[in-house]
């Protein structure tokens, strides 16, 4: 594992998240640690499972776009806010920036699940869609601020917004502590990689032994590969998964200067276990988790991650998915 650097000298602290946690208190969900039978009889571990498909707008998201905006000074929220987005992230501000006052653009692509476009439409946000394929949503979100005077939110490359994912990892801590237990393991979905690095960072500041890893659907295991090159690794062009929250091409700056420090690696899981670990999750959970953020747990059902004998945390990331793949998938 890559040594562990002081705090002090990443973009974002242990007293960030702290912070984060303040300002989150009154809004956002403290979601629980669940553990199930099963789950720990089928791998030999001790499971505990952070549902945040039960957060406010069915993801983790909220959290970190919460903060950020709640970081706007009054004199500019003015100009409203646009994000880019899947669908998560664009939720998570909609919904934010409703609480707030603050008008919301979120660009979104055009294929992403008809449930995660109407729901940030529902939260009074302007969608904008573009071409994924063909159109560069970054360049379309920059341009609507320019224009508008808006402050550019962006999914995971920002401090305050890392820090606000990062209360996933402080809850977990928390909660592990109550019970008298040190994780070794915790494994995150990774798309940017803000929640996993805000999470590794939280976890490891209370339990320093502790394991933090990366989970990917296989043909967008940037993160993992990136982690044993030292640099960023891009994934090809033009590929898919029904992993729709998770299709970023190439980790964030940002959260890669974290992530290459207090991650012990990366794990991916292809289509068809992420498929798997979606029934599991409703059959024997009754949760009801999306694609994306099933895949850390599709990785430890199917036996990609060391845990016999462990205590491991397994953040579910969301639980924004269309009714049609959701039933395909737990048939």
């Amino acid at each position: 594992m890559p040594a562990m650097t002081h705090p002090a000298v990443l973009p974002v602290s242990v007293a960030d998240i702290d912070a984060a946690a303040e300002v989150l208190a009154p809004v956002a969900v403290r979601t629980p640690l669940l553990s199930s039978p099963a789950l720990d009889a089928a791998t030999g571990a001790r499971v505990f499972l952070k549902p945040e498909v039960l957060q406010r707008t069915g993801s983790f998201k909220f959290r970190g776009a919460f903060n950020k905006l709640a970081s706007i000074p009054p004199d500019v929220r003015g100009g409203g806010v646009v994000a880019f987005s899947s669908g998560n992230h664009a939720q998570g501000v909609a919904a934010a920036a409703q609480l707030l006052g603050v008008h919301a653009t979120i660009v979104m692509p055009s294929d992403a699940p008809a449930s995660k476009r109407e729901r940030t439409a529902g939260f009074g946000a302007e969608v904008v869609l573009y071409d994924r394929d063909r159109e560069d949503r970054e360049a379309i979100a920059r341009d609507i601020a320019e224009r508008s005077g808006a402050t550019l939110v962006r999914p995971f490359d920002d401090p305050m917004v890392i820090a606000g994912q990062g209360t996933v990892g402080r809850e977990i801590a928390e909660d592990l502590a109550a019970l008298g237990l040190a994780p070794d393991l915790v494994v995150a979905p990774a798309s940017g990689g803000g929640l996993i690095a805000g999470t590794a960072l939280a976890v490891k500041a209370r339990f320093p032994q502790a394991l933090a890893m990366s989970a990917e659907p296989e043909g967008f295991d940037d993160h993992a590969r990136s982690l044993v090159a030292g640099r960023r690794e891009s994934n090809p062009a033009g590929g898919r998964t029904i992993c729709d929250a998770l299709m970023m091409s190439i980790p964030g700056e940002v959260t890669f200067a974290i992530n290459r420090v207090l991650l012990a690696g990366g794990v991916a899981a292809s289509d068809a276990e992420v498929g798997t670990a979606v029934g599991f999750a409703f059959r024997e959970l009754k949760l009801v988790v999306e694609p994306g953020g099933a895949v850390a747990l599709a990785a430890l059902l199917a036996g990609k991650l060391d845990v016999r004998g462990k205590t491991v945390a397994i953040v579910l990331s969301g639980g924004n998915v269309d009714a049609d793949l959701f039933s395909r998938l737990i048939a």
